[in-house]
């Protein structure tokens, strides 16, 4: 199924999710403890289903995300992992026709409860777009911008260094950090945008195809930070590359295009489970067919 939005008006919700003010904070439940061997649950899906103008996008999804690990939504063009990653931070909100059901539990706690902010949400769950989106700023400005908007208080100078330090880039922008973001390679851009959004301290990082636009070597250094940043961050990384996927994740959900009656297209998730048994062992003959490249 086509997404709903084009690239420009991604490009625009990015700067729009940060810009209302702040209301009540969304804070993590403070009595979670992970079984033994288990990682806690960042996230857990519960039937959680998503349609545009009442036509179903993705449908049904149920699976967890776990803390300090990479997770991994793979699949065929239009079966809804753009759309599910959209979710987990209710950027689907920013669009008219999309509606949400299902729960999407955060530590615990219903994203899509009447008590929760949309932008609190946001500030705890960032986002890095398919498409490097540096806004017309000096790149000091680009990491600067969240912290501002959301009332940070500290060192701006220290959280600038810090957002760009831990996004691998510091090195390389330090001496012209009042020079304008477009001047940067596009592989320098995506890292800044994952820079600004490491700037205002998020707990999970979504990342919807963040090396699409890039070169082997550009894709090669943001993988690199992948396996740095889950140290510190939960991440979920929609993908089209399988390798990747298979090099850069901890969990793989494997979604596919099903109809329906009315010839309706939606995704669906085929199977969940370790990324290493997703790949040499799965359950599933369907996933199986895809990883091996048997189907598109």
């Amino acid at each position: 199924m086509t997404e709903p939005t084009p690239e420009g008006q991604k490009e625009a919700e990015a700067q729009r999710a940060t810009e209302s003010p702040a209301t009540q904070p969304l804070e993590p439940a403070a009595s979670e403890h992970p079984s033994a061997g288990t990682a806690a649950r960042i996230f857990d899906l519960e039937d959680v289903s998503v349609a545009y103008g009442g036509k179903p996008a993705v449908r049904g999804v149920n699976f967890p995300v776990h803390k300090n690990e990479v997770t991994a939504l793979i699949g065929p063009s239009g079966c809804g992992k753009s759309t599910l990653i959209r979710c987990l931070n209710r950027m689907n909100d920013l669009i008219p026709t999309a509606s949400v059901s299902g729960k999407v539990m955060y530590h615990g706690q219903d994203l899509y409860g009447k008590d929760v902010d949309a932008v609190q949400v946001r500030k705890r769950i960032g986002m890095v777009f398919q498409k490097p989106n540096p806004f017309p700023k000096s790149i000091y400005d680009n990491i600067a911008f969240g912290p501002r908007v959301t009332g940070m208080k500290g060192d701006m100078d220290q959280i600038v260094e810090s957002a760009l330090t831990r996004a691998a880039l510091w090195d390389e922008v330090k001496d012209r950090l009042k020079t304008n973001a477009f001047g940067m390679s596009g592989g320098q851009q995506q890292r800044l945008c994952i820079a600004r959004t490491l700037a205002t301290s998020p707990d999970v990082v979504l990342m919807d195809e963040p090396c699409s636009a890039l070169d082997p070597i550009s894709t090669g250094k943001i993988e690199d930070l992948m396996a740095e940043l889950k140290q510190d961050y939960s991440i979920v990384i929609v993908t089209h590359n399988m390798q990747q996927a298979a090099r850069v994740s901890d969990k793989t959900a494997f979604f596919t295009v099903e109809l329906d009656d009315n010839e309706n297209r939606s995704g669906r998730v085929v199977e969940y489970d370790d990324t290493q048994k997703i790949f040499t062992n799965p359950s599933d003959e369907r996933t199986e067919a895809y990883v091996t490249g048997k189907v598109g």
